[in-house]
């Protein structure tokens, strides 16, 4: 698995159309708020060249991309942290997830109602943000209460924890998501063992007319320069386009994309957004047997990397064969790579590389 991915928005947005289409997994969609009524799950392959040239070469029996899980979460609505709407059944579904894919109306159409009878993507996003930031000071709410609590009666680890509360709490209160919070290294795992919905990593998600895509509106810039402020990755979507290419052939998408004046599906720059947000990358395992993508966090080890494909080649780790995607392209095989003395063996301290190709030895 890549990531986990919850896509939030206002009622109406596209939620689900989109939800749809990049994941093909028929979720009724229609022109009503609440369509959603339950979460809905759904796994989607990343793309990733690399690994169809790789199999090209080595022409192994299975391939196997890596995945993200999308995770299409009722809209939301101001009040939602009380319960409006369908309120805090949802907001606990955001908890679960690695990052949110906030959803943004940026397009017009009359016959599709909006939550506010105006399309204003800044003011759209302000109303989530305020619902996840309310929830987050109920949440944080009872915690404060009791770690205060033990403060008062001289209890060390409270005392030095209600501090980073006090911080996290005052940034809240002051309206700012809390993955803002200005906290040194020996507070913030605090922050993170308190799952706040706005510690989250967030990329918006602007779902625009068919022709704006390559051409964004002052309006999309707009939200596009307010999402860099907020320190987050902003991609432009149509949800009529995918849903068109999610019923289309790999040759009528390529044509059906040139068309448009665009080289990709909005679903391939999703997932790089999501990958730079959660500072992600890609090795590969490969052989006659199966060629396979895995995603583990940038800076991992050659150990942590071992531990993505099974607790116990982490535990038993002895070393790795290691040679790049790049070598085994300009070579065309393993062996030629191998008599050019590109491939290498790397130790537990090896920090792996994206694109690195990766064979372990281990103990059981």
């Amino acid at each position: 698995m890549g990531f986990n991915c919850g896509i939030v928005g206002l009622p109406n947005v596209g939620k689900s159309t989109l939800f749809n289409a990049m994941t093909k997994a028929g979720v009724p969609a229609a022109n009503y708020p609440f369509c959603t009524i339950d979460a809905h799950n759904a796994i989607a392959f990343v793309p990733d060249k690399r690994l169809d040239d790789i199999c090209k070469i080595l022409e192994p029996k299975s391939t196997v991309p890596t995945t993200v899980e999308f995770v299409d979460i009722a809209g939301l609505v101001a009040g939602a942290h009380k319960g409006e709407g369908l309120g805090n059944q949802f907001l606990g579904n955001i908890r679960s997830v690695d990052a949110i894919a906030h959803v943004v109306r940026c397009f017009e159409e009359t016959s599709v109602v909006h939550q506010y009878e105006s399309v204003d993507p800044i003011r759209d996003i302000e109303v989530i943000t305020t619902e996840l930031i309310l929830a987050d000071l109920e949440s944080l709410a009872k915690r404060f209460e009791k770690t205060a609590s033990l403060a008062k009666i001289g209890n060390k680890e409270a005392q030095a924890s209600l501090s980073t509360l006090e911080k996290i709490k005052n940034h809240l209160e002051q309206g700012k998501a809390a993955r803002h919070t200005p906290l040194d290294e020996k507070e913030r795992p605090l922050l993170a063992e308190l799952n706040l919905l706005t510690a989250k990593p967030v990329l918006y998600v602007l779902n625009v007319n068919e022709n704006d895509v390559a051409h964004p509106s002052e309006k999309m810039k707009r939200v596009i320069d307010y999402a860099k402020s907020d320190r987050a990755e902003a991609v432009l979507i149509s949800a009529s386009i995918e849903s068109e290419l999610a019923e289309l052939s790999d040759e009528e998408k390529k044509d059906f994309l040139a068309e448009m004046g665009l080289t990709e599906p909005g679903l391939h720059r999703l997932i790089r957004a999501g990958y730079k947000l959660l500072d992600l990358t890609t090795f590969f395992t490969a052989g006659k047997k199966e060629c396979r993508a895995w995603t583990i966090p940038k800076g991992s080890t050659a150990p942590q990397a071992a531990g993505a494909i099974h607790s116990d080649f982490e535990r038993g780790f002895i070393r790795a064969e290691v040679f790049s995607y790049d070598d085994l392209m300009k070579y065309g095989s393993e062996a030629k790579v191998k008599e050019a003395g590109r491939l290498r063996i790397e130790g537990a301290e090896y920090i792996v590389q994206d694109g690195d190709i990766m064979h372990f030895r281990f103990n059981v």
